[in-house]
């Protein structure tokens, strides 16, 4: 019987691990977070030093894992829990020992910690071998952050649902990357170009060789844009080109010099994201998903299942010995010893990066991504051959250009031409760096012809030509990361899930890959930062990372900390509330039953101010929006109709309301919707209430099933016939709908064929072109998902759709 049991987070990475261990261990997962703040109330005491009250996770998989582990804990002598190697895996660590320690046949049981950086076994074998206490500074950052994040959420949405809209959600972080976006679009939106002119002579040799030199400056002062000798106007170029025709261009200097450029560091977490969308055009989710993948491990044939690379949420740069090692001995053996450095390069972290966790790398020089190729997905392969060249790279001799400067005077104006040459490619050789990663975007190999000093050049041809300043690009995923890093606005593991939520909750969309805002984001950014000018300001927002992290390090105290956010906050809720009270009910609001205070309340279904008095139930109706005319009139009562706000956006409906339940339902652009089509009839008895017929409505989401005609009196309903046939080779049953515990699933009639989500008859699978697909609805942790049912392809696409209002969740493990 096993003396240990290990507790990670997935199967997957218990599947990797458990192979690294012998018979006395035995692995099992508890599917992320065991415990949160609840749902259905704030969860934090404030009066009580903002004590948080946890409960269990209520999914189904949290709790049939936590049984298990639970009946497995009282089996052995000790238990490890191994969760990620940051602050979420932390919590969750210390979270699963205080249900351990409340269980009572696990409640004596020695409960340790141990972290890897890689699931390797190497790793793991040395992990269990040194066992820790749970370092109760990182929970407490985390905690900090949930508590926070929790008081932000629960205290503004419902302020913000009363006053936009029903539904909608503020957050600490999602709001501040609402506003770079909306404050990127107001940039665009102000800019006026500028113009201006360049002026090129197409010049030639005493040899004959042709080149271009560009007009540089003109009496001492730069014409690049914003600089005195700006070309502003087609009259002033054409003059400048007027007295050139006769002028003489003869060289002045030709300056040569090595320049060396130096390998980019290895990935952190914000550049794999940056370099994956601009080289491979993944979403930042995507990289994380696939990313994971490669951390906790694939099975490479001959060694097993092994962790490829190490913790992919990090911003440090550090690599350790051995992993130097392995680099450096794969490049001595690849590349000979002019590729091999004296010693290896070390790169500086920037300012407050954490340095748990080494940079980005693979767990091996010597997995090759040639080698593994045939054992991964070609979204693996790719992600995977980033990372490693970047890293081999990194450790690589820098290349080294000859650079060629010539200037040549013309009276006041001087020509500039400018080339450089490989003369050393050094880390070029294996990997090309891009814009993104700071490149000087000029061409490695642009080559200028001999030309000497003193020399006069022939002037083949002047070209004057017209530009416009552009305005600053919209963001895209890759961007908006760069920038939220630069800012100190979220650590490594929630930048994606912020870009996620924003476009979740439709604040921002895609459009041509950039990151626009919609008109609700618009909206709600205007209220927030009229209302919350703290919470919506980058500088505020990074100075509270950067106190998170204090806490980390132990420099600081998450209660303090929390307390110094929620002084100013609680005091600039209240104003709000104050302000927005008395626009819609005046300075003094008073019951209408019993003349006692009216106070702003919260309800299930939202904000309404209710009597103070205990035993009366006296409202003030409050319509915080006037609904606007139209020109339609109701086909239903012939009554005029008005523009009203819901919680799915704009709609039309009759002014008659509630006598004439009429709607016309409008697209996000305003445009109407056609009418929802009737339910088809059926000549099935409903089994249920007998005297009913079956109908065939349509849900929501589009999704067709059988409902009974005497709906609301007969609730009865049940899910359409598949008539499809099961997906797998060489299998010819039928599938049809079935139930797994409590879960909805369709099932093969022949073979063992089952999957979980709803059929999507008319979206087939983009890879495999499989003329289905399932819908996986989004989780607390996951988005919805269109996946291909056939388990040699199991292509997944992610969809966004709005999402639960409330609090920011912890970033996806």
């Amino acid at each position: 019987m096993a003396k240990y049991l290990v507790v990670v987070e997935s199967p997957a990475k218990a599947k990797t691990i458990n192979k690294f261990l012998g018979s006395n261990y035995i692995v099992k997962a508890c599917f992320g977070a065991v415990r949160d703040l609840p749902k259905s109330s704030l969860g934090v005491d404030v009066d009580n030093n903002f004590e948080p009250k946890y409960v269990a996770m209520r999914d189904e998989s949290n709790r049939k894992a936590l049984k298990e582990i639970k009946d497995r804990a009282a089996k052995v002598d000790h238990i490890l829990i191994a969760s990620d190697p940051d602050r979420e895996g932390e919590a969750i660590a210390w979270h699963v020992a205080e249900i351990l320690k409340a269980y009572k046949k696990t409640a004596d049981k020695p409960t340790s910690r141990i972290v890897f950086n890689e699931i390797t076994k190497e790793n793991v074998r040395k992990a269990v071998k040194s066992p820790r206490e749970v370092d109760f500074n990182l929970v407490d950052a985390q905690q900090a952050r949930r508590v926070i994040d929790r008081l932000v959420g629960y205290k503004i949405s419902p302020l913000l649902g009363w006053v936009v809209r029903k539904g909608l959600s503020a957050g600490r972080v999602q709001s501040v990357a609402t506003r770079m976006v909306v404050d990127r679009e107001n940039e665009i939106r102000a800019f006026k170009p500028d113009e201006y002119w360049s002026i090129d002579a197409l010049l030639k040799t005493p040899r004959d060789d042709s080149f271009t030199a560009r007009l540089h400056s003109r009496n001492g002062d730069s014409v690049a844009v914003g600089k005195p000798g700006q070309i502003k106007s087609q009259e002033e170029a054409e003059a400048i080109q007027g007295a050139l025709n006769a002028a003489q261009f003869k060289v002045d200097t030709v300056k040569r010099k090595e320049v060396k450029r130096r390998p980019a560091p290895p990935f952190i977490t914000s550049t794999l994201q940056q370099d994956a969308f601009g080289k491979l055009g993944m979403s930042t989710a995507q990289t994380m998903a696939i990313a994971q993948q490669l951390y906790q491990g694939i099975n490479i044939g001959a060694e097993g299942q092994v962790g490829l690379i190490t913790y992919m949420r990090t911003d440090s740069l550090r690599l350790s010995n051995e992993a130097l090692d392995s680099a450096r001995s794969y490049i001595k053996k690849e590349f000979g010893n002019e590729m091999f450095p004296e010693k290896p390069n070390f790169y500086k972290n920037k300012k407050n990066a954490q340095d748990a966790h080494e940079a980005i790398r693979p767990t091996s020089a010597f997995h090759t991504p040639e080698s593994l190729a045939k054992h991964l997905s070609e979204d693996q392969r790719k992600l995977y051959m980033l990372i490693w060249k970047r890293f081999i790279a990194s450790q690589m001799p820098p290349a080294v250009l000859d650079q060629t400067t010539v200037d040549i005077p013309v009276d006041n104006l001087l020509f500039r031409a400018t080339g450089s040459i490989m003369k050393f490619p050094g880390f070029t050789k294996l990997y090309k760096e891009s814009t993104d990663d700071n490149q000087d975007p000029e061409d490695f190999n642009k080559l200028l012809p001999e030309i000497n000093e003193a020399e006069i050049m022939a002037l083949n041809e002047l070209k004057p030509e017209q530009h416009f300043t552009k305005p600053p690009p919209r963001y895209s995923e890759a961007s908006l990361v760069r920038a939220m890093e630069e800012n100190g606005i979220g650590r490594p593991s929630t930048y994606a899930p912020t870009i996620r939520t924003i476009l979740a909750r439709m604040y921002v969309e895609k459009v041509s890959g950039r990151l626009v805002p919609t008109e609700l984001g618009e909206e709600v950014n205007t209220w927030l930062t009229k209302n919350f000018p703290d919470i919506l300001s980058i500088d505020f927002t990074a100075r509270l990372e950067d106190n998170l992290d204090n806490v980390e390090e132990g420099i600081e105290n998450w209660r303090s900390l929390t307390g110094d956010f929620y002084v100013p906050f609680d005091k600039d809720l209240k104003e709000t509330e104050r302000r927005m009270v008395a626009e819609l009910v005046g300075d003094d609001p008073r019951c209408p039953e019993c003349n006692s205070k009216a106070v702003l309340k919260q309800s299930w279904f939202g904000m309404f101010m209710g009597c103070t008095k205990e035993d009366c139930k006296g409202v003030i109706r409050m319509n915080k929006t006037a609904p606007e005319p139209t020109d339609e009139i109701c086909d239903k009562c012939n009554a005029p109709m008005v523009l009203r706000t819901g919680r799915y956006g704009k709609f039309v409906a009759c002014s008659t309301y509630p006598k004439c339940d009429h709607v016309i339902n409008l697209d996000k652009d305003g445009n109407k919707l056609p009418p929802k089509e009737p339910p088809v009839k059926t000549d099935k008895e409903c089994p249920k209430c007998k005297p009913g017929m079956l109908l065939i409505r349509k849900s929501r989401k589009g999704e067709e099933f059988y409902g009974c005609d005497k709906f609301p009196k007969c609730k009865y309903t049940s899910p359409m016939e598949l008539n499809l046939n099961c997906p797998e080779e060489n299998c010819e049953g039928d599938l049809d709908h079935t139930r797994i515990g409590r879960r909805r699933a369709i099932a093969c009639s022949k073979c063992e064929f089952q999957a979980y989500g709803n059929v999507d008859k008319s979206n087939p699978c983009e890879k495999c072109g499989n003329s289905w697909t399932l819908v996986k609805n989004k989780t607390k942790k996951k988005p919805t998902t269109i996946t291909c049912p056939k388990t040699s392809c199991a292509h997944v696409v992610e969809e966004f759709e709005e999402i639960e209002a409330g609090a920011e969740e912890a970033a996806v493990k």
